[in-house]
């Protein structure tokens, strides 16, 4: 009889791009076993996963383009509807929650009409919010995107209008957040860091968690957690790019320049690097770098929020006790799944569980001799 281990199938990382160097010095023939994977989403339900950030409210403005206006060259919308996402680290606490983990956040919402919106969505969810702190003298950050299209046309983004708090938060708000993550970390097998700029976390707090496991993402400032004790972050090649005042490109000794100095300067075990259509690149200590290739389509049809999703489903992983690299393969194949569907959306453990399996099968196929067939 054949083991079990023989009949486990292995992932091969897509093809590149179009158009992509085809020398790299970033390692891309990675592979990971897909039952293996599929053990590690089975273990997602078990989790208790901690989210300390920013929450944002996304809203989306749909409207039909009718006609152009007599007071100036723009057009006249007339609207459609108005939906409500949850953003930011909201967005990582949703996508836990639909991969079945339990979900611990932590922040401040304004007292304010998107404030309230976002606690409603928490509770529909049956999410905890009890960590979750409101502010009279502060303003939900809001990010308004309006769409527009003719009738029986895809709609497109016209304008974005940012709603962001102008005051910084009280020392007994900061206090309060302080105090309600340290106690989260106590609970969590991991607590997950989404650093917007927006104030509700600072490196100092986040220093003194003591988390058994540490994620960040962070938009603008990524050195400031040099001392942090982070275990992991998932930036962005722009957010590299930006830390370290460089530029990329097509350049991949420059990637892995930036990757290696950026996991050492914050004492990392691992980083996951971003890069769109370019897949991500993960940077361990004491190991090559690898390269993994997008699944999925390299045509998305909204990037909105994805980074949330691939640092909540890295995230949910390594608590789960996937390894650095198996991590970053479900979070690679959540985010080719996200970008394929409109406005702020989640993954859930179907979904991810489906596309693996379908993988699992077509490798199969392929591999199979002519008998087998």
């Amino acid at each position: 009889m054949t083991s079990s281990r023989k009949q486990r199938k292995k992932s091969t990382p897509p093809k590149s791009s179009p158009g992509a160097p085809n020398k790299s010095d970033v390692k891309s023939d990675a592979s990971v076993d897909l039952t293996r994977l599929l053990d590690i989403v089975a273990a997602f339900p078990r989790q208790t996963i901690g989210v300390v950030g920013d929450f944002v409210l996304d809203e989306f403005v749909s409207g039909e383009i009718s006609r152009v206006s007599r007071e100036a060259p723009v057009l006249i919308i007339r609207h459609r509807r108005t939906e409500s996402y949850p953003g930011g680290a909201a967005n990582a606490v949703f996508n836990l929650a639909d991969l079945s983990a339990r979900v611990l956040p932590v922040g401040v919402v304004g007292d304010d009409p998107a404030g309230r919106r976002l606690l409603d969505h928490f509770r529909r969810k049956h999410i905890n919010v009890s960590s979750i702190l409101r502010a009279r003298d502060w303003d939900t950050a809001t990010k308004t995107r309006y769409l527009a299209g003719w009738t029986h046309t895809t709609e497109q983004q016209v304008l974005r209008v940012d709603r962001e708090p102008n005051t910084k938060l009280s020392a007994s708000t900061e206090s309060a957040i302080a105090s309600k993550a340290r106690q989260i970390a106590k609970r969590a097998s991991a607590v997950l860091v989404s650093d917007y700029g927006f104030g509700a976390v600072s490196p100092a707090m986040i220093k003194k968690l003591n988390a058994r496991l540490l994620t960040l993402d962070s938009r603008y400032r990524l050195l400031e957690f040099r001392d942090a004790g982070i275990t992991a972050a998932t930036p962005n090649e722009p957010e590299v790019e930006a830390a370290y005042h460089a530029q990329v490109g097509t350049d991949t000794r420059k990637l892995e320049d930036l990757g290696q100095r950026a996991l050492r300067d914050l004492n990392l075990q691992a980083l996951v690097v971003t890069r769109g259509k370019d897949g991500m690149a993960l940077f361990e200590r004491s190991r090559v770098p690898r390269n993994i290739p997008i699944y999925g389509s390299d045509a998305p049809v909204d990037v909105t929020g994805a980074g949330d999703t691939v640092i909540a489903v890295f995230t949910l992983a390594l608590a789960s006790g996937a390894s650095y690299l198996e991590a970053a393969y479900l979070a690679n194949y959540a985010g080719g799944i996200v970008v394929m569907k409109r406005r702020t959306a989640t993954v859930t453990s179907a979904e991810l569980t489906a596309a693996l399996r379908q993988d699992a099968t077509a490798i199969t196929a392929t591999t199979a001799t002519p008998r087998q067939r």
